[in-house]
């Protein structure tokens, strides 16, 4: 059986992405509840980064750790990998919740999405509002002409449900507090997150299992460019749309090819094409369990999944670590 689909991304890449995201989550769960979220974040990167000089691609990193030239590594425009196989485009975020890590709180991840060239948004570093909600509702049930009552309201009906059963997932930030009081009004629950909104957005395809309805509020846009690619292999909707609300965040997204401040994009428009997308656990969560050791192995826990295909594997893998925390893998 041939290893590629007519027009997509070689099936191969699929479990190759893992161990990228398996290395930064150990690197990182190395260092996790030390309070340091920088010592936290560098380790992740520098693992992250190695894993990706190894795969056969010739990748772009698209979504990194800043906009070119600010970042030592994984910035903006670098290119990773071999060198030869697919051109692709890369969005990491090697570690989905640095304080979360520090702190040694539920949540932190270490992700990453892959996609044909030109197939993800170029967003700069600013706060993108957003709102995410699980498969199975009907197309374009959500969207930022209502009002976030109406948003609870609405997911309540189709899930048949009152709005005090629907549980909303919002950064705990002062910048959200008319909207927290706008959701409480309609009697729905919050769980307020302090980091990490990748696994907020990403936690509303399972709500069975996180509890977690729909995402609503601000957040980093290079997160969402990362949500979107989740949620176009698991199933869900996004809207997004940039804050460009200063001249000079206006000139740097023109500066990226964005020429209409207001548009609204989908979870389509952010990740177009066939997507591949991992996530593992660094600190124990919802869906994916942190990273545990014992003794010389380190074991991890880790979702991968496609576009193309909707298949979702989750892995869990032992790793046998030598010398100074190598790994015999």
């Amino acid at each position: 059986m041939s290893s590629k689909d007519p027009g997509g991304i070689e099936r191969v890449l699929t479990l190759e992405l893992v161990r990228v995201t398996e290395r930064a989550a150990i690197a990182a769960a190395m260092v996790r509840g030390r309070g340091d979220e920088a010592v936290a974040d560098r380790a992740a990167v520098e693992a992250m980064l190695g894993e990706l000089n190894r795969l056969p691609i010739r990748g772009r990193v698209v979504i990194g750790e800043g906009e070119r030239d600010e970042a030592p590594m994984l910035h903006v425009g670098q290119a990773v990998g071999t060198g030869g196989g697919p051109e692709v485009d890369i969005a990491v975020d090697p570690l989905d919740g640095a304080t979360i890590c520090a702190k040694n709180l539920p949540n932190s991840l270490s992700v990453i999405a892959l996609t044909h060239r030109g197939g993800l948004l170029n967003a700069p570093d600013v706060y993108m509002e957003k709102i995410a909600i699980g498969p199975g509702f009907p197309d374009g049930l959500l969207g930022f002409d209502m009002p976030p009552g109406e948003a609870i309201k609405r997911v309540a009906k189709e899930k048949g449900v009152r709005p005090r059963d629907i549980s909303a997932c919002i950064l705990d930030r002062p910048r959200h507090a008319k909207l927290i009081e706008a959701v409480r009004a309609t009697g729905a629950a919050i769980r307020l997150i302090g980091d990490g909104d990748v696994a907020g957005i990403i936690h509303t395809t399972d709500p069975e299992a996180t509890g977690i309805d729909i995402y609503l509020g601000s957040g980093g846009a290079p997160e969402g460019v990362l949500a979107a690619a989740a949620l176009r292999c698991i199933g869900g909707q996004m809207c997004g749309r940039l804050i460009l609300d200063t001249d000079e965040k206006r000139a740097r997204a023109e500066r990226l090819g964005i020429s209409d401040p207001r548009k609204i994009y989908r979870a389509e428009d952010m990740a177009s094409g066939d997507v591949l997308f991992a996530a593992t656990g660094v600190t124990d969560g919802n869906l994916l369990d942190g990273v545990s050791f014992r003794g010389g192995t380190a074991t991890t826990h880790t979702v991968v999944t496609r576009s193309h295909t909707g298949t979702q594997r989750w892995v869990k893998t032992n790793h046998r670590m030598g010398e100074k925390f190598g790994f015999m893998d």
